[in-house]
């Protein structure tokens, strides 16, 4: 009897551990969903705010059509993008991010082209809604820096030993940071001469 009793104490030990890493990568995959889910938020917000600031520009009936049909479009094709935090794969991370990447620079083609238009640069509506979409941008990036540094948590709890045991064991795999946009190490050329 008594020799089973060590046997059967490393086994207790391995089981007690099991739960407890299992329980710890649950946690941080939920603390990976809630921090995915406030980047949508932000990115939502983004979205209702450009719908609002597109329509008053539409307001502008000389205002350029094509500039406005690309953010419309880029906003479209943004918002058919939807992917869940749990099946987050690269392809469709990819995807997500490309799709956001497109809405950006059509939106900043939008703003550079309203400066020909000192009207609209100085309508209230429109001032308020650049504002509101500037500190979205701002928001969306904090969310983003937030979702980075709850999957690297979670990504070191997933590939390190012992627990990559486990998660390997349970399912738990690698999730996707988001990455800088191509081109975006080199700095933008600014030309006044225009």
């Amino acid at each position: 009897m008594k020799k089973w009793i060590v046997p059967i104490v490393i086994v207790a030990l391995f089981l007690i551990y099991a739960v407890s890493a299992r329980n710890g990568l649950v946690n941080k995959d939920e603390l990976v969903n809630e921090s995915w889910s406030n980047v949508e938020t932000n990115y939502q917000r983004r979205m209702d705010l450009i719908g609002n600031l597109v329509n008053t520009v539409k307001g502008y009936a000389n205002f350029e059509q094509e500039t406005l049909i690309k953010v419309i479009d880029a906003r479209s094709k943004a918002t058919s993008v939807n992917i869940d935090a749990a099946n987050l794969t690269p392809e469709t991370f990819e995807r997500f991010q490309q799709a956001q990447g497109e809405l950006s620079n059509s939106l900043s083609r939008l703003l550079v082209t309203i400066e020909k238009y000192p009207d609209l640069k100085a309508n209230t509506n429109f001032l308020e809604l650049q504002n509101e979409l500037s500190r979205t941008e701002n928001r969306i990036l904090i969310a983003r820096r937030d979702y980075n540094a709850t999957v690297k948590d979670y990504n070191i709890s997933v590939r390190t030993f012992p627990k990559n045991l486990v998660a390997s064991a349970f399912g738990f795999q690698k999730k996707e940071m988001f990455k800088s946009d191509a081109g975006s190490e080199k700095a933008p050329k600014v030309d006044f001469s225009k």
